[in-house]
């Protein structure tokens, strides 16, 4: 995976669009004050809410075969990309808390490259996976920063 993948393209507006959505949904209608919203336990879908809605944006370029937000699992199917079709990756990024932390967040990549018409087994190198760690939690970070500016 190359440092330009498609995830670095997201646009800021964007991500700002979906937290807004997502933590006015998480509000109930009730009025609530505002350091509420960015407590590190944001938990009404069952994992920490920053978290998943920055893993979901970092792996959007993919298409997603599951989601779950109660479990806290997303699941991508093969992506290649455009500039290099002959390698494929699939990824699943697993929440494990409802704490905004770095060890409540698991990425585990597979890789596979073209041989002849098949798809062989590759390694991953773990600097991918920890670089995919790093931006789902720099995300999860501006999001939290986000909700406590308003």
């Amino acid at each position: 995976m190359h440092r330009s993948a498609p995830f670095a393209h997201r646009s800021r507006a964007a991500l700002a669009v979906a937290a807004i959505a997502a933590l006015a949904a998480c509000s109930g209608g009730r009025e609530r004050p505002r350091a509420d919203l960015a407590a590190a336990q944001v938990n009404t879908i069952g994992v920490n809410a920053y978290l998943w809605r920055a893993a979901l944006d970092t792996v959007s370029f993919a298409p997603l075969l599951q989601s779950d937000s109660t479990g806290g699992v997303i699941v991508t199917d093969w992506y290649a990309n455009p500039r290099n079709p002959g390698e494929r990756v699939k990824l699943t990024v697993t929440i494990l808390d409802t704490d905004l932390r770095a060890d409540a967040l698991r990425v585990a990549a597979s890789r596979q490259v073209a041989q002849g018409s098949a798809w062989l087994d590759a390694p991953v190198q773990a600097a991918t996976v920890q670089k995919l760690e790093d931006i789902i939690l720099t995300k999860a970070r501006e999001l939290r920063r986000q909700a406590v500016a308003g």
